[in-house]
């Protein structure tokens, strides 16, 4: 199992932001001081992200804005990608590319968080059966 993990600036936020634009499910949050958090556990369909306020330590990452362009990316799978498109925007979702069909037989949109990570979205599930030794 691989869970992607992303650093904010603005943890809260970014739970609060996350979950109503992109319909994740707030699972465990672990406060830090200061309004910041230390971990949190958002779902969606059985897989995780982990999430926490920015850190300066051995595991301190760069964010988008700070980095000055792309750090991380996350793929959803999701079932209706045109009405999470509307429902992404309409919550503040930067849209980057639109819904498309791709020629792998997905359909496909990307958006940015107001942080600046470049979130994509599909209905193409990866099947481990296409994995080559």
């Amino acid at each position: 199992m691989l869970i992607p993990g992303l650093q904010y600036r603005d943890a809260p936020g970014a739970i609060e932001f996350i979950t109503k634009a992109f319909g994740l499910t707030r699972g465990m949050v672990v406060p830090g001081p200061d309004n910041t958090v230390a971990h949190a556990q958002l779902w969606h369909d059985g897989a995780c992200l982990m999430l926490g306020s920015r850190r300066s330590d051995h595991c301190a990452q760069l964010d988008p804005k700070r980095a000055g362009g792309v750090t991380h990316a996350v793929y959803m799978v999701v079932a209706d990608i045109d009405a999470h498109y509307a429902r992404a925007v309409a919550a503040g979702a930067i849209a980057v590319a639109p819904p498309k069909d791709t020629d792998y037989g997905s359909r496909d949109y990307s958006a940015h968080d107001p942080e600046g990570y470049l979130w994509h979205f599909g209905t193409y599930r990866p099947d481990p059966k296409e994995i080559k030794a």
